[in-house]
C-alpha cells in the first residue's frame, strides 16, 4: 500500500471522528432543548455527555497524529 493510500485512510478516520463529535453534539443539544428548566441534574448529565465526546475524539486525534506520523516517517 502506497503512502497516499495509509494517509487517506488517516484522513478518513480524522473525518470520521469529527462527523461523530459533531452528530452528538446536535443530538444533545436538541434533547437538551426539550428537558425543563429547572432539572438540573438533566442539564448536567446531557452536559456531562458532550464533554466526554468531545474529549475523547481528542484522544482519538491523538492517536490519529501519532499513527500518521508512524506512516510518514517510518
Amino acid at each position: 500500500m502506497s503512502l497516499g493510500h495509509k494517509l487517506t485512510i488517516v484522513l478518513v478516520a480524522f473525518v470520521a471522528i469529527l462527523v461523530t463529535v459533531i452528530c452528538v453534539a446536535f443530538r444533545e443539544r436538541r434533547l437538551g432543548k426539550s428537558l425543563a428548566a429547572d432539572d438540573i441534574h438533566g442539564q448536567q448529565a446531557s452536559d456531562g455527555r458532550v464533554l466526554a465526546v468531545i474529549f475523547s475524539a481528542i484522544l482519538g486525534g491523538m492517536v490519529l497524529t501519532l499513527l500518521a506520523a508512524w506512516i510518514v516517517f517510518l
